[in-house]
């Protein structure tokens, strides 16, 4: 009999959501890794928060994220 292959997590995607008690995932935003001197104070607050990822993602990355 042969063998079932499996499916793998990617891992690089892994790293980047957090998936919430309810279901919904968390990312975080860009723009906030470097040259944050020139930005405003408002945009660099904004980044620090987390983002839901949307529903059209969601079921776009599902199959990735298992």
């Amino acid at each position: 009999m042969a063998k079932k292959i499996k499916k793998k997590t990617h891992k690089g995607i892994a790293k980047a959501l957090k998936i919430r008690p309810g279901g919904t995932i968390k990312i975080g935003k860009g723009g906030s890794r470097h040259n944050t001197g020139k930005k405003s104070s408002k945009f660099n607050r904004d980044r620090r928060k987390g983002q839901s990822l949307s529903k059209s993602d969601y079921n776009r990355i599902k199959k990735v994220i298992n």
